[in-house]
C-alpha cells in the first residue's frame, strides 16, 4: 500500500534571544497584566469567551499598532516568519507578508485555551512570555475536526506525527521567549495571524 502525507502542518520552534530580552520580556509582562487590569471592554469579552482569563482579542487585537512593546515584538519576530515561510516554498513574489492580529492572553491558574482556528491565516504564532511552574503544555490538533471530520482516538505508542502534537510549556516561573509557527498548506493564504501571548 503506497502511503503519502498531503497537507502537513508543520511546526517551527525557536526563542529569541536579544542582549536585552529579560528587561524586554519583564516591560511585555507589566504590559499585558496592565492590559488586563485596565481593558473594560476585554474584561466584558473575556467574562463570555475566555473564562478564568483575560484575552484582548474581542478589543484590542492590533496591539502591534498602538504599543511600542508590541511593535518591538513583531520587529523580532518578522524575519523569522519570512523565513519560515521561505522554508515552506510559498511564492511571495509581490506580495506583503504583515502581521494583521496581534493580542495578548493572560491565563491564571485553572484557565484553558480552547480548540480554535485562526480564520484567514497561512502562519499564526504564539509568544509566550512568561510560564508559570506547572503549566499544561501547548497542544496542536488535526484541524479537520472542526470541520466535523471525524476521527477515532489513536493506538497508545502511535508514532507522533499521528497524534495530537504536544511541547512543553515551559520551565517553572522564569520568562521564555518562546515563538511557535504553525503552517498548513491547506489554509487559505492572505493573510497573517501571529504573536498573541498567552
Amino acid at each position: 500500500m503506497a502511503i503519502r502525507a498531503l497537507f502537513p502542518t508543520l511546526v517551527s520552534k525557536e526563542s529569541l534571544i536579544g542582549p536585552d530580552q529579560r528587561r524586554f520580556e519583564q516591560d511585555l509582562a507589566d504590559e499585558c497584566r496592565s492590559l488586563a487590569a485596565s481593558d473594560a471592554a476585554g474584561r466584558r469579552w473575556s467574562a463570555r469567551h475566555y473564562l478564568g482569563g483575560y484575552t484582548s482579542y474581542g478589543s484590542l487585537d492590533r496591539l502591534h499598532l498602538v504599543s511600542s512593546l508590541f511593535a518591538r515584538l513583531r520587529r523580532r519576530i518578522d524575519p523569522r516568519v519570512k523565513a519560515f515561510a521561505r522554508a515552506l516554498h510559498y511564492d511571495l513574489a509581490g506580495r506583503t507578508l504583515d502581521m494583521t492580529d496581534c493580542w495578548a492572553n493572560v491565563m491564571p491558574a485553572g484557565a484553558v485555551h480552547s480548540l480554535h482556528l485562526h480564520p484567514t491565516s497561512f502562519i499564526s504564532g504564539t509568544y509566550y512570555v512568561v510560564v508559570p511552574r506547572g503549566a499544561g503544555a501547548l497542544k496542536f490538533e488535526d484541524p479537520r475536526l472542526a470541520l466535523h471530520m471525524a476521527t477515532p482516538p489513536r493506538r497508545a505508542g502511535a508514532p507522533e506525527r499521528f497524534s495530537a502534537v504536544r511541547q512543553p510549556a515551559g520551565q517553572g516561573g522564569r520568562p521564555r521567549a518562546v515563538r511557535e509557527l504553525a503552517a498548513s498548506r491547506s489554509a487559505a493564504g492572505r493573510l497573517l495571524r501571529r504573536a498573541y501571548l498567552d
